[in-house]
């Protein structure tokens, strides 16, 4: 990947291995914008998205993701209450495979207008023909996801571990079902970090020394 030129890097990552947080980091050193689930999902909402809609904004005349990007700068995401901000949101009730489309446009509209830094949402797939893209990995020992989930969520150890047990195979099945890989197969990154032992910070510095 070529940081001088306009990139998308995506990461993809473990439950409890501290991916967000490093993908935030990352995207704040290399000073592009960040986007996560809240923010896909936020736009899913807001704009009531199904991949007929999506493509007629692709088809206006101004840029299609000028209005996502307005958006998504002018509003706190992480607190957002749609109620009452879609016309007729009963008429539109989407399948998990139109989601998975929507925000497979989302993505891929991201990364043709600008340098970015995406966290999950099955990223590694959707840049996969972007000329310029880094998909990363990460991932932790069990006992580190746990410890982590647990003080993160002031879960018990138990509850920690089912909830990453149960997460880790929605999130396989999930992408297997659409992208027909598993989300744990190397071959659909480029760097593959392991968590254990080094800090956020720590994680960020080897992927800059990856990126050169």
């Amino acid at each position: 990947m070529n940081k001088n030129e306009q990139f998308v890097i995506t990461i993809n990552r473990e439950l409890g291995s501290g991916g967000r947080t490093v993908g935030r980091k990352l995207a704040e050193k290399l000073g592009v914008p960040f986007y996560d689930k809240a923010v896909i999902n936020a736009l899913e909402k807001k704009f009531n998205l199904s991949v007929e809609e999506i493509e007629k904004i692709k088809g206006r005349s101004y840029t299609w993701w000028g209005e996502f990007k307005r958006f998504w700068r002018d509003t706190d995401y992480s607190n957002l209450n749609f109620a009452g901000e879609v016309e007729d949101k009963s008429s539109y009730k989407p399948t998990s495979f139109d989601m998975f489309k929507a925000e497979e446009e989302i993505l891929g509209g991201i990364a043709s207008t600008e340098s970015c830094v995406v966290a999950g949402r099955c990223g590694f797939h959707a840049v996969r023909y972007h000329p310029n893209h880094l998909n990363i990995f990460l991932q932790a020992s069990m006992d580190f996801r746990v410890e982590r989930v647990a003080r993160k969520q002031q879960m018990t150890s138990d509850e920690a571990r089912q909830t990453i047990e149960k997460i880790d195979k929605m999130r396989e099945n999930y992408v297997k079902e659409y992208t027909g890989k598993s989300r744990y197969d190397t071959h659909n990154y480029q760097l593959v970090i392991t968590a254990d032992g080094k800090t956020e910070d720590e994680i960020v510095e080897l992927i800059l020394k990856f990126i050169g």
